[in-house]
């Protein structure tokens, strides 16, 4: 349970009131990863996007050099970091199930002038989505970005890491409006 601190200076519950039962909360508001021993294993699939925006002439000149830095090949090492986190991704977030990932594909691309935007598509045929694997996949795969370019400018920022659809479940979910 959360505390605010009064302005008399002392600490008092805060009730959250949330419409939507949290999965992820058990009936007393301890954490808990969600039982799906009795859903139906079906095919899931998840989009996520991450946008690495470059200052204009940076992103020129890593166009101009085919994508490469000091450190190597900057796009083809995003896709192998992004595809490990995606197959760790239970490792890294708490009460995600550890899954058999099926397919995992990135889209990395120029969409603006200097706005890299990473597409990480994940699908897997079980119980559970593969959100969140396809957001810690586009996510990684930018921070790699930035770690391979961080030596030509600071001034590279990671933005917009989004759901764009998912698949399967109980709804499924698509977005329209990609880069901002």
């Amino acid at each position: 349970m959360k505390h605010a601190r009064s302005q008399s200076g002392k600490t008092k519950p805060i009730r959250l009131r949330v419409k939507t039962k949290l999965t992820h909360v058990d009936a007393n508001g301890r954490p808990r990863m969600v039982d799906v021993g009795f859903k139906v294993a079906t095919v899931r699939s998840a989009t996520a996007i991450a946008t690495v925006r470059f200052p204009a002439n940076i992103a020129r000149e890593l166009r101009e050099n085919d994508m490469r830095a000091k450190k190597g090949p900057i796009i083809d090492t995003a896709i192998i970091a992004g595809t490990m986190a995606v197959k760790r991704t239970h490792e890294l977030i708490p009460f995600c199930h550890p899954l058999a990932i099926e397919r995992c594909d990135f889209s990395i691309a120029f969409e603006k002038a200097s706005a890299l935007v990473i597409r990480c598509s994940v699908s897997v045929t079980h119980k559970t989505g593969v959100e969140m694997e396809a957001l810690t996949g586009a996510a990684v795969a930018a921070l790699t970005v930035y770690d391979m370019c961080k030596a030509i400018s600071h001034e590279i920022t990671i933005t917009d890491v989004k759901l764009l659809e998912k698949t399967g479940g109980k709804r499924s979910v698509k977005r329209r409006k990609i880069v901002s």
